[in-house]
């Protein structure tokens, strides 16, 4: 009869065998968590896509397969996602709305089928969700608003001066909230006039038009606050076509993109306020094991790849706030910047 039980050389097979499957495929964990949709507003910038990049590298990292959805800026594509998603039965969904007020019927059913729900980016503050992991946006706007208020005191020798701020989508709470911490501070200002414009669905043509058709009835305009780094060139080149050179108009954008990092290195931009991609993305990935466990997250300061972020509970869920900073001539290199496109080397620590 022959021997059932493997040979030593034959034990040596499978082991290396084992060792193989394990390299190219994970430990089999990995497969056991079940899939995270990640539903993108679009995938049109820089942002948005090297957002995808990092959910899909760091949840995937976690043991879970990650799917994400493109709803190429549509409202109502978004919510049909969640429909066809709901049945699939998904370990959880991380959402970037396109719209925060449209979305919210998607949310309350996929949380009543049990599946929890993180925001990304976009803050929902109208129903409930498991997590939201945002930048500290209105602090943004704050900080912009410092940044333009300094630089405006440094070229006329007092805080004055004219500002065009162009806004991104009207219904999208991110610029919302820069929208009310810059107001929030250029208002101390009597002597710096404001001019704000949204360009609808982020859209770069209509920020160019914005700027083109203001340059032509307001010569004096300073400072050019744009919401978003990838309205930055179609602007520019409004600049040129008025005849203005580097430094004549003053630019500040937010969100840190390549795009942006780049017209300072070119002389456009003095400053950009970085939203903290990476960092946002960590805070996701650091609480969604807890999360599908169905665990309370504590509120507190955690410490997210450096950065001291902080998680209260408000009516809407946990939420987590991550900070960002000023990006200017002097630190535009800085590997920390996302915009150098260099993700952090360090492994997602799951909060326990």
């Amino acid at each position: 009869m022959k021997s059932t039980f493997p040979t030593l050389a034959g034990l040596r097979s499978l082991v290396a065998a084992a060792v193989l499957l394990v390299a190219v495929f994970g430990p089999a964990a990995a497969q056991d968590k079940g899939t995270v949709f990640y539903l993108a507003p679009t995938l049109f910038d820089e942002f948005q896509v090297e957002s995808k990049n990092m959910i899909e590298k760091a949840v995937g990292s976690l043991g879970y397969k990650v799917t994400t959805l493109d709803a190429l800026n549509r409202a109502d594509e978004q919510l049909n996602q969640f429909d066809n998603i709901i049945a699939l039965k998904p370990a959880a969904i991380v959402l970037a709305a396109v719209d925060f007020s449209t979305i919210i019927p998607g949310i309350q059913k996929a949380r009543a089928a049990g599946i929890p729900v993180l925001i990304y980016d976009r803050q929902i503050k109208d129903t409930e969700v498991d997590l939201t992991s945002v930048a500290g946006t209105v602090e943004i706007g704050r900080m912009s608003g410092k940044e333009i208020v300094r630089l405006l005191t440094e070229r006329h020798g007092a805080p004055k001066g004219k500002v065009l701020d162009i806004m991104g989508d009207p219904g999208d709470s991110y610029t919302l909230d820069i929208e009310d911490g810059f107001q929030e501070v250029i208002k101390q200002y009597p002597d710096i006039a404001v001019i704000t414009k949204p360009a609808v669905l982020w859209e770069p043509v209509n920020a160019a038009n914005i700027a083109d058709d203001q340059l032509q009835v307001n010569k004096d305009i300073d400072f050019i606050f744009m919401h978003a780094d990838h309205l930055g060139p179609p602007v520019v080149q409004v600049l040129e076509k008025h005849g203005y050179k580097k430094g004549d108009v003053m630019l500040l954008m937010s969100a840190g993109m390549p795009v942006g990092l780049d017209l300072i290195r070119e002389g456009w931009a003095q400053v950009v306020v970085e939203q903290p991609l990476y960092g946002q993305v960590y805070g996701l990935a650091m609480f969604l094991d807890k999360i599908v466990r169905k665990e309370p997250l504590a509120p507190g300061t955690y410490d997210v790849i450096g950065l001291p972020s902080t998680l209260s509970v408000e009516k809407w869920g946990p939420n987590l706030k991550v900070p960002g900073h000023a990006i200017t001539a002097a630190n535009v290199d800085d590997t920390a910047n996302w915009g150098n496109l260099t993700p952090p080397a360090q492994p997602v620590t799951p909060v326990p």
